[in-house]
C-alpha cells in the first residue's frame, strides 16, 4: 500500500470516533508480484500497439522514480499488515472489462451486511454499479487532480505539461459518472518548478492526507447535512481536453525536448545565486488596507543588510513613543536564522540592529510580537522545533525567555491576537514540510493555554492565502488577516482578508486585494505590517552567490 493511504489508515486508528470495520482486497492483490523479465516487457511494448504510443512516458516515469523522488515520498510503498490486523477482510473478484469494475453480488451483499458508513477507496479501477451505494454515505475517494481543470490522469503530470500554478486534490463521493460526485473538500498546492512529476507530488500527496479524517469527524459531529452544506460548490469544468489520459511518445518529446535543450545550453552559463530578501520601510501613508490607502507600493526604500546576511520577515512595535523593527537576520554561511531588532530613526533608517533571539541550535523567523497589558510577547517561527513557543521580553529590547510551549507539532507563521474575552491564534501546518500548509485557527481563554481547535478548520487549504503574512489587527474597525501567496513560488505575494465573523463556533472572512512583486521589481514580497507613520515588506531579488 501506498505510504500516503497508511497515514490516512493511521488517522482513523489514532481517531476516538471512527473506526475500520471492513478491508476488501481485489482478488490477487495479496498475492507476491511476479516481475517479467527484461526481455518480456520490451517484446510486450513493441508488440502492443497502445503500450508502443505511451513508450516514453513509460520510461520517463521508470527514470524519474528512481533518480528524482524525494524521501519519505507519498506513494513510496510500505507494508501495512500491522495496521489491517485483527480487522474483518474479503477477496472481491471484480467483474467487467477494462478500466471499470463492478462488484458481484454476493460481495455487495456481503458489505451491506456490515451497516457501514462510509466505504473509502483506494485501490480498484473505476468502480460502478451497485457498491457506490453499499455504505450509508456512499464510497469517498481521492482525486489527485483539480477536477475544474482535469479529469483522467496521470495525476500532477498535466499542470507541469501545460504549466498551471496549482495542482488540486478532493475527496469526492464517486458516482456513475467520471469525477463528477459530490466534492466534499479540496485542497490546492503550488506546482513546483520542475519536470519531476515524482517531485511535484510530494505536496499534493502528503498535504491532503487529512482530508479523509477531517470530514469523517464532521460527519461524526454534525452529520451529513453539514458535509452536504460544506461541500464544494459545482462549477463549470475548464479543462483542455474532456478527459486526460497518459501522454504520447509526441506529447513528451514536445514537453521534455525543449526543457532538455534548454537546461544544456544554459549550464555552462549558469551562475550559483542565492534568493537575497529585504526589508523595505515607507513613511508617513496609511495601511495599505485602510480606506484612505491609494493601494499602491510605490514609495518603499529597501534596507540593505550587512554582507553575508540577509534580511526578511519585518515586525513592527512602539515601545515608549519611539518605533521598533523586529526581523529574522539571516545567516548564509550558518543556513540557519536569529531574531534580531533596531529603532527605526526618524527618516527610516535603522539603529544599531541587535541579536535579541538566538540559539545556535534553531532557526527562527516571522517574529510575531504582540503586548498583553503592560507585557511584551513574541512567538517566533520554529519550525524545526516541533511547537510553537511562547516569549517574554525579560529586558526591552534585546532579552526574551522561554515561557511556554502552546502547541505541540510542526507549524509555521503563528499569529496570536486577543478579541471579545478570548485569545486566538492562526498558524499554519508544515508536516512533513511548509509546502504542504494548512491555515488552522484555535482559541484559548489564558494565552498560555490550554488551546482549543476551532470546528471550522481548516480556514484555508489554498495555497494562494494559507499562510500568514503579517499582525492580525484592527484597522477603520475591520479585523484585518495579512496572508501570503506561495503560488507561484515561495512568498510570491501577500494579501488582505476581512474577518466578518469570529466566535467559537464561526469563522468567515473574504478577500480584500493581492499586492504582487512586479510593481517592485522584486520575484517575491510576502510580508506586510503597520504601525502608524511606518509601513514595512520585504521583498527578494537573486543575487551571485558571491555577492551575499
Amino acid at each position: 500500500m501506498a505510504r500516503f493511504c497508511a497515514e490516512i489508515i493511521q488517522h482513523i486508528h489514532a481517531s476516538n470516533f471512527a473506526g475500520i470495520e471492513l478491508v476488501v482486497y481485489r482478488k490477487g492483490d495479496l498475492l507476491p508480484a511476479r516481475s517479467a523479465s527484461l526481455l518480456a516487457r520490451v517484446r510486450r511494448r513493441l508488440l502492443d500497439s497502445k503500450l508502443r504510443k505511451h513508450a516514453l512516458y513509460d520510461l520517463y516515469r521508470r527514470f524519474d522514480n528512481r533518480k528524482r523522488r524525494p524521501r519519505n515520498h507519498p506513494r513510496d510503498t510500505v507494508d501495512c499488515s500491522g495496521l489491517l490486523s485483527g480487522i474483518d477482510s474479503m477477496e472481491v473478484e471484480p467483474e467487467g472489462k477494462g478500466f471499470v469494475h463492478r462488484f458481484p453480488a454476493e460481495a455487495i451483499e456481503h458489505i451491506r451486511a456490515k451497516n457501514l458508513d462510509v466505504l473509502i477507496r483506494f485501490g480498484f479501477n473505476i468502480i460502478k454499479g451497485d457498491i457506490l451505494s453499499a455504505a450509508r454515505y456512499g464510497v469517498w475517494s481521492y482525486h489527485h487532480g483539480d477536477n475544474e481543470f482535469y479529469r483522467g490522469g496521470p495525476p500532477q503530470f498535466w499542470e507541469l505539461y501545460e504549466h498551471n500554478p496549482l495542482c488540486g486534490v478532493m475527496l469526492q463521493v464517486l458516482t456513475e459518472e467520471l469525477d463528477a460526485g459530490l466534492v466534499l473538500c479540496k485542497s490546492l498546492f503550488a506546482t513546483r518548478p520542475t519536470i519531476s512529476v515524482s517531485q511535484n507530488e510530494f505536496a499534493p500527496y502528503w498535504g491532503a492526507t487529512d482530508l479523509v479524517i477531517r470530514k469523517l469527524n464532521e460527519l461524526h459531529r454534525y452529520g451529513w447535512e453539514y458535509l452536504q452544506q460544506r461541500a464544494v460548490p459545482g462549477a463549470t469544468y475548464k479543462g483542455k481536453r474532456r478527459l486526460y489520459r497518459s501522454p504520447t511518445n509526441l506529447e513528451m518529446v514536445r514537453w521534455l525536448g525543449p526543457a532538455i535543450v534548454k537546461k544544456v545550453v544554459e549550464r555552462p552559463f549558469r551562475k550559483a545565486t542565492v534568493q537575497h530578501w529585504r526589508i523595505g520601510i515607507r513613511l508617513n501613508t496609511p495601511p495599505l488596507y485602510s480606506r484612505e490607502s491609494d493601494g499602491k507600493l510605490q514609495g518603499f526604500r529597501w534596507v540593505e543588510s550587512a554582507k553575508g546576511h540577509f534580511w526578511a520577515d519585518p515586525f513592527l512595535l512602539e515601545q515608549e513613543q519611539r518605533r521598533w523593527i523586529f526581523f529574522e537576520d539571516y545567516l548564509y554561511a550558518e543556513k540557519r536564522a536569529a531574531i534580531s531588532c533596531a529603532e527605526i530613526a526618524a527618516d527610516g533608517r535603522l539603529l544599531s540592529p541587535t541579536r535579541c533571539l538566538d540559539d545556535s541550535g534553531q532557526h527562527y523567523s516571522y517574529p510575531y510580537v504582540f503586548r498583553d497589558g503592560d507585557e511584551l510577547f513574541m512567538t517566533p517561527e520554529s519550525a524545526n522545533s516541533g511547537s510553537v513557543d511562547l516569549y517574554r521580553c525579560e529586558e526591552f529590547p534585546a532579552k526574551w525567555s522561554r515561557q511556554a510551549t502552546l502547541l505541540r507539532g510542526k507549524f509555521v507563521d503563528p499569529s496570536i491576537w486577543r478579541q471579545d474575552g478570548w485569545w486566538w491564534m492562526m498558524v499554519s501546518t508544515a508536516d512533513p514540510d511548509a509546502r504542504c500548509s494548512a491555515l488552522y485557527l484555535f482559541f484559548a481563554k489564558a494565552l498560555v493555554g490550554p488551546w482549543t481547535m476551532h470546528p471550522a478548520n481548516p480556514i484555508s487549504t489554498d495555497v494562494r492565502n494559507n499562510r500568514g503574512a503579517g499582525t492580525i489587527g484592527y484597522v477603520d474597525g475591520r479585523l484585518i488577516r495579512p496572508s501570503q501567496s506561495c503560488c507561484p513560488v515561495y512568498g510570491y505575494s501577500f494579501s488582505f482578508n476581512a474577518v466578518t465573523k469570529l466566535s467559537p463556533s464561526e469563522y468567515q472572512e473574504h478577500a480584500l486585494g493581492e499586492y504582487k512583486p512586479e510593481e517592485l521589481g522584486v520575484k517575491a514580497v510576502h510580508t506586510y505590517n503597520w504601525i502608524p507613520g511606518v509601513e514595512v515588506i520585504d521583498g527578494v531579488k537573486a543575487l551571485p552567490r558571491s555577492q551575499s
